[in-house]
C-alpha cells in the first residue's frame, strides 16, 4: 500500500459557520473550499496547512454518522486521513491482511476523491480513511 501523506485531520462540529471562523481568522487557515457529500449525510469545510488539511464536518441529518458521533463525544477529532495513490489496491490489500473494514470497497468523498475507512477496531480506535484524489 503506497500511503503518501496525511491527507487530512477530519474534525466533527455542530456548526460549520462558527467553527470555519477559529480556523479561518484566529488560526490564518486558507478555506479551500466546502462540500456537501449527501452519501454521508455530511457537509465539510476544507482548510489548507502545508501540504495537509483540516477538515470541518457538519452532519445534514439527525441519523448521520457525524450527528451520532456528536451526540456521543461532542464537538473533536473525528478521523486520521491517509492520502494514497490506488485507494481500490489498498483496500483489496487490507482485506487480504483481514483487516476489518467499515468499506469493502471505496465510495464517493469529498471534493470527488474516492475515499474507504478502516474500521476503529482494526486501528487502535482510531477511524482511519484511505483517500484517493
Amino acid at each position: 500500500m503506497d500511503l503518501n501523506k496525511i491527507d487530512h485531520i477530519g474534525i466533527a462540529v455542530e456548526n460549520l459557520e462558527e467553527a470555519s471562523v477559529f480556523y479561518r481568522n484566529v488560526l490564518g487557515l486558507e478555506l479551500i473550499g466546502t462540500d456537501e457529500v449527501p452519501s454521508q449525510k455530511v457537509r465539510v469545510a476544507m482548510f489548507k496547512i502545508g501540504e495537509s488539511k483540516i477538515e470541518l464536518l457538519e452532519p445534514t441529518s439527525p441519523d448521520s454518522s457525524i450527528a451520532k458521533f456528536l451526540e456521543k463525544n461532542g464537538q473533536g477529532i473525528h478521523h486520521i486521513a491517509y492520502g494514497v495513490t490506488d485507494v481500490d489496491g489498498a483496500v483489496i490489500e487490507l482485506i487480504e491482511k483481514e483487516v476489518r473494514m467499515i468499506d469493502k470497497e471505496p465510495r464517493p468523498g469529498a471534493s470527488g476523491s474516492k475515499i474507504a475507512f478502516v474500521h476503529p477496531k482494526a486501528s487502535g480506535r482510531v477511524l482511519t480513511e484511505l483517500c484517493e484524489h
